[in-house]
């Protein structure tokens, strides 16, 4: 056993945990990993600073390290960046989930004509949470195209994991304001704010009091990564405890450039106690997708 996988076992066994549940992984077709990874390498506007991937491996080689690491069930977050993907990477997704058994089935729309369509049908076929990523996508979450999109999923309770903070780059459509006119409209969404809204922290704090359905995921906050850019603020960290029952633990593996357990480490530092810990880890995402 190699010390990554010791200190996580460690941590479980103390906690008493059977494992943990990452809300926040990315599994895709080989040829749109490979671009992403570029994408990364290349420092590009979106990231604007060094990133090296930690766990650029093969798809089978990374399974079997995140299963290493104790991680019981696991997402495959695509995200779609123009017209006429959606559907094809919900087709993969699909597929993968079916391989895949430890996989909760991942989805994803955008904004064009269809998406009612291909959404449903994602819906019928299993999916059990869909990924969103505004900046990516440079969308607006409140585009007409996608009002009967948001009822279906609101209707089916589905869990929405959605990038719309405004880290690591703002985009024209990131930040809170959005996501609040869209609760606005449908306010039974269950949508997982990735980044806890970094670096809005407080902001979608604030909605989580308003909206009860909402969540938030702990992917790369806390960080040493994110602290050096976007730090959370100390002022936050009693409605972090507040909020306990509604936050999720991320972690955005492979695409990391530090170790899988510094995810787990930085959360422990927080000292919120076990309690907590065994909730984000683990409790709130089995009551939230139904894992035993």
């Amino acid at each position: 056993m190699n010390d990554e996988n010791a200190y996580l076992t460690a941590f479980r066994e103390r906690l008493g945990l059977p494992g943990i549940i990452d809300v926040h992984t990315h599994f895709m077709p080989e040829q749109v990993m490979r671009k992403v990874w570029a994408y990364f390498d290349s420092a590009g506007p979106l990231i604007a600073r060094t990133w090296p991937i930690a766990y650029r491996d093969d798809e089978q080689v990374r399974l079997k390290t995140l299963r290493g690491f104790g991680v019981r069930a696991f997402t495959s977050l695509v995200y779609p960046h123009k017209p006429d993907m959606a559907a094809w990477l919900n087709e993969w997704t699909a597929d993968f989930a079916e391989r895949t058994p430890d996989c909760l089935h991942t989805a994803t729309f955008f904004p064009e004509h269809g998406a009612d369509s291909y959404t449903e049908a994602a819906i019928e076929r299993g999916a059990r949470v869909f990924k969103v990523h505004i900046q990516v996508g440079r969308f607006h979450p409140g585009d007409p195209l996608l009002n009967p999109v948001w009822g279906m999923v609101q209707d089916a309770g589905i869990p929405v994991v959605i990038h719309c903070g405004s880290g690591p780059v703002a985009g024209e459509y990131t930040g809170p304001e959005p996501i609040a006119a869209l609760l606005h409209r449908f306010p039974r969404l269950r949508l997982i704010i990735a980044h806890m809204g970094m670096p809005e922290y407080a902001e979608f704090f604030d909605l989580a009091e308003r909206y009860p359905d909402l969540r938030l995921d702990t992917t790369m906050a806390f960080t040493e990564f994110v602290e050096s850019a976007d730090p959370f603020p100390a002022a936050e960290h009693g409605r972090l405890r507040e909020l306990g029952d509604r936050i999720l633990f991320g972690s955005d593996f492979p695409n990391i450039p530090y170790s899988y357990p510094h995810a787990i480490e930085v959360l422990e530092r927080l000292d919120l106690g076990e309690d907590w810990l065994r909730k984000v880890c683990y409790q709130n995402g089995a009551r939230l997708f139904g894992v035993r």
